[in-house]
């Protein structure tokens, strides 16, 4: 068995190797590790390029992300199963940073990104994922597809738009503008490229689509240059060059990548960053968008791959492992990291039973760059699109976001459709912020109008019956909390004039916050001024400590915790008697 192989302890964040090495590792898992590396290898390669370019940054910057950050988030994060590396989600939050930052920069928040995730992971709040609601998520990652797929279209279609920035809508002027330069040669292969892309997966073959896609494409457009005079289909080796020890080319650097500071690589105007706590300050905003989306994204990824193997992940290790993937790779040219569902997906269905799977896919990247580098740069540019364009169709899942507009309730729709818009229009952070608001609104209205406090009629309770009429009975259902305590406790204020106590059944309230307690402050101090005692009756071990901590202390004739209400009930006629006695002493 490998793993007696390695007898060293592994640290603690590593939870997805050491799972799999616990549940014993063989060398037929081994193998199935390899398929599956392979496998996800040859899509890993593509869309690395993809979305390098689809952010704004060369594509070897892509790849490189695919070789550092996937294998050590494999190797130190918290899924057996999740495969890492650039994916589409981040394509809008980071083509913004590169077009005002540079790729310096980009790398820089990504580092920032990467602090902020150990932090999440450390201080575990990997469960944190739970509270984000589902319209939430599929409003802006639909959003995000839609954003993805209008960026695409000048490469598919070869038009000439000049540099696009981060303003949907103008990016959407530009490009209707410029439709009088479309190039039908670039359009031809972007198409003939969809197509394969389309129909490839019903052959059933067991090779990845995005690999015959872009070698379709790739054929497509070495013919029409080699064989259509005065047409030039671009592709990564003509739009690309690169420079890297000494040496300069054209598209992807045949070399691994190297130790560099990420301040030492282009700012906005070319030249190299100067750090500075203005410049941290200003991409601390973005930094820390990076890291709630990476942490998203991961563990969603975590979630589905649990559900496909029937394992379980540890959220926080796998946010430990986010965070040192971002904050290792930027330092070898990688750029921003997290889990990838689809590549998860296929690296399930493949076989794999490790994070070996990862490594193996992070290690076939590397060959690739350093064996086909120029094979990769004849990849067109409109091939690339089209399979961007494939990848924004699978994220924004259009069928089941229709399915949830025409099915969810009403509230739940109004949520997604904000999201989605403000996605679309602002930014993704607003759309999270906004979007996680409203849930919490709506959720707060909810409770508030769950909590209920009604007047109890003595005959027609099991428990407490006759009565007089100097006691009431008050039942509380729900949680006292800020959203609910003023309504629910102002009914009990509500009372006959010949009341002399008020028993309020507690049972059903399961929390009390600091705004009911001082609600519940005032109420006793009320009732005591106008000479009502108050018990409250079945109180949970918990809220008796919650409320005699803020000071709501039992007091001999006036206030009472009661067991349950047969002893409030006694407690209530041991009062009325003692006032009785009372009263017929000051008569005489």
């Amino acid at each position: 068995m490998l793993q007696k192989l390695f007898s060293f302890q592994l640290p603690q964040f590593a939870a997805g190797i050491r799972d799999a090495w616990r549940k014993g590792y063989k060398i037929a898992d081994f193998r199935n590790d390899a398929l599956a590396g392979l496998t996800i290898g040859t899509v890993a390669v593509p869309l690395s390029m993809a979305l390098a370019i689809a952010t704004g940054v060369p594509p070897e910057h892509g790849l490189y992300t695919a070789i550092i950050a996937g294998a050590i988030i494999a190797l130190t994060g918290g899924s057996r199963f999740n495969i890492s590396g650039p994916t589409a989600a981040f394509v809008v939050i980071l083509f913004p940073i590169v077009q005002d930052y540079g790729i310096g920069g980009l790398l820089i928040a990504t580092m920032m990104a990467g602090v902020i995730l150990l932090i999440l992971g450390f201080s575990k709040m990997g469960q944190l994922i739970k509270f984000v609601p589902h319209p939430v998520v599929l409003g802006f990652t639909a959003g995000i597809a839609i954003i993805i797929a209008v960026l695409q279209i000048p490469d598919f279609l070869g038009l000439k738009t000049g540099r696009l920035g981060d303003d949907f809508i103008e990016n959407i002027g530009i490009i209707f503008s410029s439709f009088s330069t479309i190039n039908p040669y670039e359009m031809g292969v972007g198409i003939f490229t969809l197509l394969v892309l389309i129909l490839w997966p019903k052959t059933r073959l067991p090779i990845p689509g995005p690999l015959v896609g872009l070698i379709a494409g790739a054929l497509a457009a070495y013919a029409i240059n080699h064989w259509v005079n005065g047409i030039d289909i671009q592709t990564i080796a003509s739009r690309f060059t690169w420079k890297a020890d000494g040496m300069e080319g054209h598209g992807i650097p045949p070399i691994p990548p190297s130790f560099s500071m990420p301040w030492s690589l282009p700012g906005p105007n070319g030249q190299p960053l100067e750090i500075s706590f203005r410049l941290i300050h200003t991409l601390l905003g973005p930094a820390f968008a990076i890291a709630v989306l990476g942490a998203i994204e991961s563990l969603l990824c975590a979630v589905i791959a649990d559900e496909l193997t029937q394992t379980k992940h540890d959220p926080n290790s796998e946010l430990i492992g986010q965070g040192l993937g971002n904050l290792i790779a930027p330092l070898f040219g990688g750029i921003t990291a997290t889990a990838a569902i689809a590549r998860t997906a296929t690296s399930v269905r493949s076989g794999a039973r490790s994070p070996i799977a990862a490594v193996i896919h992070s290690l076939f990247v590397l060959l690739s760059v350093i064996i086909f580098a120029g094979l990769l740069g004849l990849v067109p540019m409109a091939s690339l699109g089209a399979l961007l364009f494939i990848v924004a169709w699978n994220m924004s899942e259009a069928k089941h976001f229709v399915r949830t507009v025409r099915t969810a309730p009403i509230n739940d729709v109004a949520i997604l459709l904000t999201c989605f818009g403000l996605t679309v229009i602002f930014d993704m952070v607003i759309a999270v912020a906004v979007g996680v608001g409203l849930a919490g609104a709506l959720f707060i209205r909810n409770m508030a109008a769950a909590t209920r406090t009604t007047r109890v009629e003595p005959r027609n309770h099991p428990t407490i019956n006759n009565l007089p009429p100097e006691i009431v009975l008050y039942d509380i259902d729900g949680p006292l909390f800020f959203g609910a305590a003023e309504k629910a406790l102002s009914i009990i204020r509500l009372y006959d004039k010949n009341v002399k106590t008020i028993i309020i059944d507690m049972h059903d309230v399961i929390n009390i916050d600091g705004t009911a307690i001082s609600c519940l402050q005032s109420l006793v101090k009320d009732l005591h001024r106008s000479h009502i005692s108050i018990i409250f009756a079945e109180l949970s071990a918990k809220n008796i400590i919650v409320l005699r901590r803020a000071g709501i202390h039992t007091s001999r004739g006036m206030l009472n915790y009661s067991k349950n209400l047969i002893q409030a009930k006694n407690v209530a006629f041991r009062w009325l008697n003692q006032e009785a006695i009372k009263s017929d002493s000051s008569s005489k």
